[in-house]
């Protein structure tokens, strides 16, 4: 074999096909762009990149006053415990609706087929599951701040409840697509539907199981600044009212301080998907 023979083509052999691909895709999303009358080319228009900077231009100078910066401590922090005890929450919620939901602790499965009553009860928790979730948490926070008044107990009652869904769905998922040989096996002996969790399912899917709710606790401390938009507490809802006073130097105090708290929350996350796996 020659060394001609060896050389890599000068075209790639599949450059019709994936041509082609991508000008299907274009054409499926043009008439979403229509719907949603995306028009990016408004934000290079001379007027839209004026106001643009006139806007960019009142963060400067930032705020720095020892009180501002005393407040701004004392919302992250309400930020991050309403993350926390909200995903808190969430786990008291979810762990039972799993425990309840997930097919293969199911004693009456083992035959192949559930019986009707635990079937009837499992497919009532899964779409319980898919309420809580299809509900987004601005919506639930919308609904709490009326019936608790303004504050952080409403955010973490929109964490707790959406997050419970969410963390509910996944969890079942992850169970029951792990390897079910020894949960059966503890179940066929007499074992209870807990026992059989925590001595066989829990064990071989803990690094999967953490890991997902730290990333979810990572993505409430984000939902906690948007709730904090419709009256939740928190930095959210200080942020807002300085941009409704067109206070620039405090939203970009702000704002900063919120990439901050994003990125220590996502060391924390990884360090901690890496301590537990």
């Amino acid at each position: 074999m020659t060394t001609a023979s060896l050389r890599a083509p000068d075209r790639d052999p599949a450059w019709l096909q994936r041509l082609f691909w991508i000008g299907f895709v274009l054409v499926l999303l043009w008439p979403l762009g229509v719907a949603t009358e995306f028009k990016p080319w408004v934000l290079v228009e001379p007027k839209n990149l004026k106001i643009t900077g006139q806007f960019l231009g009142t963060f400067f100078p930032l705020a720095y006053d020892a009180e501002f910066l005393h407040m701004v401590a004392r919302e992250t922090w309400r930020t991050v415990a309403m993350a926390t005890t909200g995903v808190a929450l969430a786990l008291v919620l979810a762990i039972p609706l799993t425990l309840v939901g997930t097919r293969v602790l199911s004693v009456s499965a083992l035959s192949g087929r559930m019986a009707v009553l635990p079937a009837v009860v499992r497919h009532a928790v899964r779409w319980l599951l898919i309420v809580l979730r299809s509900v987004p948490e601005l919506v639930w926070a919308l609904v709490f701040v009326r019936v608790v008044g303004l504050g952080p107990t409403a955010g973490v009652l929109a964490i707790a409840l959406t997050y419970a869904g969410m963390l509910g769905k996944v969890y079942s998922e992850i169970l029951e697509s792990g390897e079910p040989h020894a949960t059966h096996t503890l179940l066929r002996n007499g074992s209870g539907r807990l026992q059989a969790f925590l001595y066989a399912l829990l064990p071989a899917n803990a690094a999967e199981l953490t890991s997902y709710t730290v990333y979810r606790w990572e993505c409430a401390i984000r939902s906690s600044v948007v709730l904090g938009f419709v009256g939740a507490g928190g930095l959210g809802q200080q942020l807002d009212n300085s941009m409704k006073m067109f206070n620039g130097g405090e939203v970009a105090s702000m704002l900063l301080v919120f990439m901050v708290l994003v990125a220590l929350a996502d060391r924390t996350s990884a360090y901690l998907r890496k301590a537990l796996g």
